[in-house]
This record gives structure tokens, C-alpha cells and sequence, in this order.
């Protein structure tokens, strides 16, 4: 008979759903990614080993579950035990592995169109954004790409999106050049393994009196730190390099929300892009 302990996996959705809301500081983020990222053990650890995964005080940890509302961390861990074990199940139940990673996908888009249900935040975002004049556009390693495909459509509403996509002593520069030319904000997409360099960045943007919108894979991501909005998105871990499917429908939400902002300008710039490429031949329909 086998009588190793089995851990029901929570999933980390429902683990975030206990920091909903709440501004954290930057040691109690860490607490909380932790707390998520080991979502199908985390309601069975003592307050030292969080303290330990997390590297923070066990002191830190009270003082965290305080913050949420609970007695103390026993209290904490016993919602977090709830969370594991009244699971209804899991969208990516049954099938293979490459069926499983797909599915979810679809439970991130859904999570993503939940929090679309007050626009109010995309809105305020898409705002901001449209009247910076230029539109620097942060992105480096994974989130290169992303910030590549935001550009490319964003270029056709916005008359100046700069990319900056490689790190290094040129994006301090390159900061610096967009804060001169007239830039009052700052998009920046930072997803996991949340580069150093890409934090640096957001230090010097906000230290310059740029405004940071940033999307990225979680509530508890360190950009909370330095961003003025905050706009989460799951991130796929079910395969051996990461999903960016739901990052990837928030930046067209977000530039639909930059369009909603400045209709009038947007329609000019896309007819004047329409009557460009037809008379270029650019595409074949």
C-alpha cells in the first residue's frame, strides 16, 4: 500500500484570486509570487518555508497574510487548503499533453475576458498611451516579440512607435531620446523570467516622469512596482517554452482601447495607410 501524501494541484488562478485588489509591497510580492508559482504545495507549508522559497523573513510572511485580512498565516494556509481542495476541476482535464496545453489557453482567454468586464482600466490605459507623442514600446527577450506585433498595427494609428527591444546601455539611451522627443508614457511588456534589465528600464522611465502601462503574466508581478497601470494576463506553462496567447489578445485590446481614445485621428491614419498600400500594390487582396 502506498501512503505517500497526494497534493490535490490549486490551481494558481484561484491562489491569485486571493491577492485580488490589494497593493502589496514589493517583499509581500514576492511572498505571493511564491505562493502561486508553488500553488499545489503552498497551502501545506509551515510560515518558514514560504519564508525560505520566497527568501524573506518569516516575520514578512505574518505580516503578509495580516495584509490580506487573516489572523496570521495558519489562517492563510487554511484558505489556501479550501482553494486546493474544493477544485471543481480543471479545463485541461483529458486528452494529451498537447491538448491539455491548448485547453489551457482557452482557460487563460477566459480569465482575460472576465477582467475585460469593467473597461474602465483598459479604457484609462488606451488613454494614456494615445497621447504620447512618441510611443516607446518595451519588450526584451520573450516579450520582443509581442512588443513587435503591438507595434507593427499600432504604427498604422500612432504616428511614432519606437520598440525597444534590445537592452544594454543603448535603452538607457533610447529612454532618454524618447523622454526629449516628447514621450509622457510608456508601454512595457514584461513577462517571465521578468528580465532584470526590463525592471532597470521601468526604474529609469518612471525616475524620468514617464507614465508605465505595463502588461504583463500576473497581478504579483514585480512591474507593480514601477507601473502606474497594471494589466495581467496568464501566461501557458504547460509545455517546455511558455504561451503568451492571452498577452498576446490584451495588446490588441489594449490598441483597440488607444484607437477608442483618439477615433478621429485613428480613421485618418488608417485611410491614409489604406490609400498608401493600394497605390504601392503592397498586398494581394
Amino acid at each position: 500500500m502506498n501512503d505517500e501524501l497526494v497534493i490535490p494541484a490549486a490551481p494558481p488562478d484561484r491562489v491569485l484570486d486571493l491577492f485580488g485588489g490589494i497593493r502589496l509591497t514589493p517583499t509581500q510580492r514576492r511572498i505571493a509570487h511564491c505562493l502561486v508559482q508553488h500553488a499545489a504545495s503552498a497551502a501545506y507549508l509551515s510560515a518558514a518555508e514560504v519564508a525560505d522559497l520566497a527568501q524573506v523573513s518569516q516575520p514578512s510572511v505574518t505580516r503578509f497574510a495580516i495584509a490580506l485580512g487573516y489572523d496570521g498565516y495558519p489562517a492563510l494556509r487554511r484558505r489556501l487548503r479550501e482553494v486546493t481542495l474544493t477544485d471543481p476541476g480543471s479545463p485541461t482535464d483529458g486528452g494529451n499533453e498537447l491538448q491539455r496545453a491548448v485547453r489551457a489557453e482557452s482557460a487563460n482567454l477566459d480569465r482575460l475576458a472576465e477582467q475585460l468586464a469593467d473597461p474602465g482600466r483598459i479604457a484609462g490605459a488606451g488613454a494614456l498611451l494615445a497621447t504620447s507623442r512618441p510611443l516607446p514600446v518595451l519588450g526584451l527577450r520573450a516579450a520582443a516579440p509581442l512588443a513587435a506585433y503591438f507595434a507593427y498595427f499600432a504604427a498604422k494609428v500612432h504616428p511614432d512607435v519606437r520598440v525597444l527591444d534590445t537592452g544594454g546601455s543603448l535603452l538607457a539611451d533610447r529612454l532618454e531620446q524618447a523622454r526629449a522627443a516628447g514621450a509622457t508614457a510608456l508601454l512595457a511588456m514584461v513577462l517571465p523570467r521578468y528580465p532584470r534589465e526590463s525592471l532597470d528600464a521601468l526604474r529609469e522611465a518612471r525616475d524620468a516622469g514617464l507614465r508605465i502601462v505595463a502588461i504583463t503574466d500576473s497581478p504579483v508581478s514585480p512591474v507593480d512596482e514601477y507601473a502606474e497601470i497594471v494589466l495581467p494576463a496568464s501566461v501557458g506553462a504547460h509545455l517546455v517554452f511558455d504561451l503568451h496567447t492571452a498577452p498576446m489578445a490584451l495588446a490588441m485590446v489594449l490598441l483597440q482601447a488607444i484607437c477608442d481614445a483618439a477615433p478621429a485621428d485613428a480613421q485618418h491614419r488608417l485611410e491614409a495607410f489604406e490609400a498608401s498600400a493600394a497605390r504601392r500594390q503592397l498586398f494581394l487582396t
